[in-house]
């Protein structure tokens, strides 16, 4: 609900503050009052696209502030989520800002947010109706969600949409899967050649720096082999072992007459010939390694040389190409199996398409009965809107299938029996349109809880019994909530619940609008204007008095 409207410096309102209430809300007020300013202050806050220039003159920037009531489960608590926006107790504040070089800022409970955000939330919060509409009932584009709010068809929508999801994966899968075969049946020849081809190298992880590595040492052994022989030999018995072990032994031969003298060398000694013992068999098992034939190192090159060139063919690096290979088996695989592959993948698009078909045909079959209680319901409110002899039907068609069914939906008059039936704003003259749009909204109210109704001169066009039926018909709507209603009909304002006068006042340097709240004495003379004219009579107020009952 809209609980207050504040405006600053926009068009002719320098500074302008509405609270408005539940019920029906009427504005009135002579021709250039001003009144489709406030409504033009109320979209700039909510985003809707209107007129470019709004600041009034001379002002630095125009600011409009729209503070609206929320109920649990509103169903912009789901737009504020998804901004990432709380509404703190129900309260939801917009606030937006036109600067005079025509940059507009906007605020959403204090958190900075776009217009498309504003927008968002302006769908759940206000919708505005009149003869010329062309956001809600007017536009075709929106009566099917329209027909489907009305038949509380929730619940199957979903259901439709889920199924399309799914056919629609279903179907991405297997056209995936044969883009995938197609290529993969390109190249099938050069798969299983580069397979054949990696399986019999059997290349390992590690393999290159492995023989790398050896191959450095054995070009090398060569060179260091006689080294490491001389080396060997100067180790062995004839050389340093012959010498220590000598040693060895004349000293222990005169170590039992030395009293103790020798013990420490000795025992140094057989440490040293520990030692080199170790070092003797690591010399010789390097010998032992250095041991090859020119044959083994042609072999170790020739697989070196196999890996690397594998590894430039492919374009990777040599430890990838074990991964390589089992990514070419599996690509084999993938076609040896492909025809069951896309056997299952057609049987799941076909059970997809089953499910789709009977999501949207029970969807469909729920429309169809809808239409025809709204078209009953359409002709019960029309009758005493003096258009009994009207026809309005919701006409479906069959479209192409997509997420919402493949309903496409219309609503259509006759404005007389055995008139060719066309579209509302075609067929429709302004009063007939005004009284069709106030029937069609009053059946689908039921599911418009927490949406605050606007009315621009909807009454337009119509007077006397007709124009008493309008405003009934405004009232009961807005048992079901909160209407807003700008009218010239004094048998429209007589109904309402809270009621204002937008008045034009003139200075010598300036004109200003103001709206002002109207009490009983003051609706009394307001409604005997609406009446008579600028000249106020006894009668005129006496018609008043009667109309407020």
């Amino acid at each position: 609900m809209l609980r207050g409207l504040d405006i600053r410096d926009m068009l002719i309102i320098d500074r302008l503050a509405l609270e408005f209430q539940p019920g029906l809300n009427v504005l009135t007020g002579e021709t250039g009052a001003g009144k489709s300013i406030l409504l033009d202050a109320l979209g700039f806050v909510l985003g809707w696209r209107g007129r470019a220039e709004l600041v009034r003159a001379g002002a630095e920037q125009g600011e409009v502030t729209a503070v609206f009531d929320l109920v649990p489960g509103h169903p912009v608590h789901e737009v504020l989520a998804e901004a990432g926006i709380e509404a703190e107790d129900g309260e939801l504040i917009l606030r937006r800002v036109n600067a005079a070089d025509g940059r507009k800022t906007a605020w959403v409970n204090d958190r900075r947010v776009s217009g498309e955000v504003l927008r968002a939330l302006s769908e759940g919060l206000v919708e505005l109706h009149g003869q010329h509409d062309d956001r809600g009932l007017l536009n075709p584009r929106g009566h099917r969600q329209l027909l489907d709010t009305f038949a509380e068809a929730g619940d199957l929508l979903a259901e439709t949409r889920k199924a399309w999801s799914a056919r629609t994966a279903a179907a991405k899968a297997l056209a995936d899967a044969e883009v995938r075969l197609a290529e993969a049946r390109a190249e099938e020849e050069y798969l299983r050649h580069a397979a054949a081809e990696l399986d019999a190298l059997s290349p390992e992880v590690g393999e290159d720096e492995a023989l790398d590595a050896k191959r450095r040492l054995m070009q090398a052994a060569e060179k260091i082999r006689a080294d490491i022989g001389r080396a060997h030999q100067a180790l062995g018995y004839e050389g340093a072992e012959g010498m220590l072990s000598d040693a060895s032994r004349w000293l222990g031969d005169a170590a039992d007459r030395a009293e103790g003298r020798l013990d420490e060398p000795l025992a140094a000694l057989e440490r040293a010939m520990t030692e080199l013992g170790e070092a003797q068999r690591g010399v010789e098992d390097c010998l032992e390694a250095l041991s090859f034939d020119a044959s083994d190192l042609e072999r170790l090159e020739e697989r070196l040389f196999a890996i690397r060139g594998l590894a430039r063919k492919h374009g990777v690096a040599p430890d990838d190409l074990p991964a390589l290979a089992e990514n070419f088996r599996a690509r084999i695989e993938a076609l040896d199996n492909s025809e069951a592959g896309l056997k299952t993948l057609r049987a799941n698009l076909n059970n997809a398409e089953a499910a789709y078909a009977a999501a949207a045909k029970a969807l469909s079959a729920t429309r169809h009965e809808a239409a025809k209680r709204l078209d009953k319901a359409m002709a019960g409110e029309l009758a005493p809107l003096k258009m009994e002899r009207a026809l309005f039907s919701t006409e479906i068609s069959q479209t192409e299938a997509g997420p919402e069914g493949f309903d496409q939906v219309a609503f259509t008059v006759a404005t007389n029996p055995g008139a060719p039936a066309g579209p509302l704003a075609k067929i429709a003259s302004g009063g007939e349109l005004s009284r069709f749009l106030l029937a069609l909204k009053v059946c689908l109210t039921q599911t418009d809880a927490g949406l605050t109704l606007i009315f621009d001169e909807i009454d337009r066009g119509v007077g006397g019994a007709t124009a008493d039926a309008v405003g009934r018909r405004l009232a009961a709507l807005a048992k079901e909530g909160q209407v807003l209603v700008v009218t010239h009909s004094p048998q429209v304002a007589a109904l309402a619940g809270h009621h204002w006068r937008v008045e034009k006042r003139q200075t010598e340097t300036e004109t200003t609008t103001a709206v002002v709240p109207l009490d009983a004495t003051e609706r009394i003379d307001e409604i005997a204007r609406m009446l008579s004219g600028d000249q106020i009579t006894d009668a005129a107020r006496a018609a008043a008095k009667a109309l407020l009952g």
